[in-house]
């Protein structure tokens, strides 16, 4: 294929986008949230039998009753000397809460004044609809590529269930991984999410009644609450907390951007009692240049000496849990963070085919959020955040994403399929 064909096969995208806006609509109407999560059956059933039809090698694995992975694999004509690709994104999206004043059923879209409106338009089916479309108007053309295509259709992602280290664990690889979630078109990086629980368990119960004699001169009874000793806690991490805001910092991260969240407190039985046992729930936010271990190494290395300045504390220590694989099932979750390499090929490929297709130069920043983009750059394979739909909308009340945005995406990734399973290695 020449460079006047190519652009002739760009220009169906045009010529051809309501049958993109069709197929979104399709997505969005596989209801699909998470939570309740377990309900992907129907939604992932339709991309494998979309995948197969394209002649993709189709496996489909559950990752939690009701939730399965789905992932296509193209083999190109010279796997062994032209790059391969993997494009991921996850098929479920945020909750909807009973409350939510929606114009319409969130699942039942509405196309108008250049948007299409339903959960999941921006976050992040918009984006599968378009990576599908540009990878169905390849094969109608009649085009082989040379070098491997692999699209994964994930779960989990809205509640830490990590579809895509699961893709990494089963072997699946490439030289570059495309991660087509919410960043209004910038190539993007990550930071990293780790949640944990701090707990404080007393080795002794007592009475309500006992409290006067653990606070007043005299008294003779070493206790405490466990509620107030938290408070201590909280405060070492707030003290933590602003030391990362001013001596850390990530090129294209507002300062601060680094933050430990107290989300939940849970603690004591009823009034009857002095609190024996407090849980504090935290998320602590990461720059992409950090890992998680070595956050959890930091803040339980400062809790230890903020414990050790408490003579109730230093004999009662600190219990830390970290993670999780569920928000749902183990109430945690891990995302790691991804760092983009600006002069990495994929990159600058893509950067220009952006700036060849919008006219206008691309913008290479880092997500305010996290994605699944993590998992490959912790399996070391090349990756990046690109792909329709902005933060305002994701997550919100009458979610939308504009038809023009998701045209000109639809676009560009074609042209990036194309251009880079037809580079060299």
């Amino acid at each position: 294929m020449n460079e006047d064909q190519l652009k002739q096969l760009v220009e169906q995208v045009d010529h051809r986008q309501d049958e993109l806006i069709s197929l979104l609509e399709k997505l969005v109407r596989f209801k699909t949230p998470a939570p309740p999560a377990r309900n992907t059956g129907d939604a992932q059933a339709f991309i494998a039998d979309y995948l197969k039809s394209m002649r993709f090698d189709v496996e489909q694995w559950e990752l939690y009753p009701g939730d399965s992975n789905v992932v296509g694999e193209l083999k190109g004509r010279d796997s062994s000397s032209y790059k391969s690709l993997i494009i991921n994104g996850h098929i479920d999206v945020a909750e909807v809460s009973e409350d939510e004043v929606w114009e319409s059923d969130p699942f039942t879209p509405i196309v108008r004044d250049g948007v299409v409106i339903g959960r999941g338009t921006a976050d992040m089916k918009g984006g599968v609809a378009g990576a599908l479309f540009a990878i169905q108007l390849l094969q109608e053309a009649g085009i082989e590529l040379p070098g491997d295509l692999t699209f994964q259709s994930v779960v989990g992602e809205e509640v830490g269930e990590a579809g895509t280290l699961s893709c990494c664990e089963k072997g699946y690889t490439a030289d570059f991984a495309l991660v087509v979630d919410t960043s209004d078109l910038h190539i993007q990086g990550q930071g990293g999410v780790i949640t944990g629980w701090v707990t404080l368990k007393s080795s002794q119960t007592f009475h309500d009644a006992t409290r006067r004699n653990m606070i007043h001169a005299g008294g003779g009874l070493k206790g405490a609450s466990t509620i107030e000793k938290m408070m201590k806690v909280i405060a070492g991490l707030q003290e933590l907390e602003r030391d990362w805001a001013v001596m850390k910092s990530y090129p294209g991260c507002p300062a601060g951007a680094n933050t430990i969240n107290p989300a939940v407190i849970e603690g004591g039985r009823h009034a009857a009692f002095i609190a024996d046992e407090c849980r504090l729930w935290i998320t602590v936010h990461f720059y992409p240049d950090e890992t998680h271990e070595q956050v959890m190494k930091e803040i339980e290395g400062h809790l230890q000496l903020v414990a050790q300045a408490d003579p109730w504390l230093r004999e009662n220590p600190l219990i830390f849990e970290w993670g999780g694989s569920s928000m749902i099932e183990d109430r945690g979750e891990i995302f790691p963070a991804l760092e983009v390499d600006p002069a990495h090929r994929a990159v600058q490929l893509l950067a220009q085919t952006h700036e060849g297709v919008l006219k206008t130069p691309v913008i290479q920043d880092v997500s305010a959020t996290v994605t699944d983009g993590g998992w490959f750059g912790h399996a070391e394979i090349p990756a990046a955040i690109y792909g329709p739909g902005d933060l305002r909308n994701a997550h919100a009340v009458n979610e939308q994403v504009s038809i023009q945005q998701l045209v000109d995406y639809t676009k560009v990734i074609l042209i990036f399929m194309y251009t880079w399973t037809h580079t060299k290695k």
